[in-house]
């Protein structure tokens, strides 16, 4: 708003063309992006390295996760004997040796691998028998033997 007030108000003749004060802005507009920033030019240099540093560190820093998360994936895969990915090779390979699996997550997989062996147990089984309902167990076990019986008369001539 006070712009518009000023541009107004500040010079009548710049309005009209007549030449006067377009130039004094270009002039104004330091060229060099050190002044431009308040900095001489040894600390804007600095600045510049500086923020070149943190950008590559924190690429570096998300490399390594990505290559983390891709180490996951692949002992997931040898886990479940799913098929290798070359893209989650190619990650690990560019990220280096040093990738490791952050222990957390290593917790989770070998929680889940804990909870499965349970189900695959005896008593993982019979806790499951307790969740089904026994009048559906005891009419599917007796419509097997039924089925069972039939086909045995139809193919045994002594039954």
């Amino acid at each position: 708003m006070a712009f518009l007030i000023k541009s107004m108000i500040g010079n009548p003749l710049s309005g009209m063309g007549l030449g006067g004060g377009g130039d004094k802005e270009e002039e104004e507009t330091p060229k060099d992006p050190a002044k431009a920033a308040g900095m001489t030019r040894e600390e804007y240099e600095e600045y510049q390295k500086q923020l070149v540093e943190e950008k590559m560190e924190r690429d570096a820093d998300f490399l390594h996760k990505k290559a983390e998360r891709a180490t996951l994936r692949v002992c997931l895969r040898e886990k479940y004997r799913l098929p290798k990915s070359e893209q989650d090779e190619n990650m690990i390979e560019m990220a280096g040796d040093d990738v490791d699996v952050p222990e957390e997550l290593l917790k989770m997989v070998d929680e889940d691998a804990t909870e499965e062996e349970g189900k695959d147990s005896i008593l993982g089984q019979m806790q499951n028998l307790q969740n089904m309902d026994m009048d559906q167990l005891k009419e599917k076990a007796s419509a097997t033997v039924n089925e069972l019986k039939s086909k045995a008369e139809e193919k045994c001539s002594v039954m």
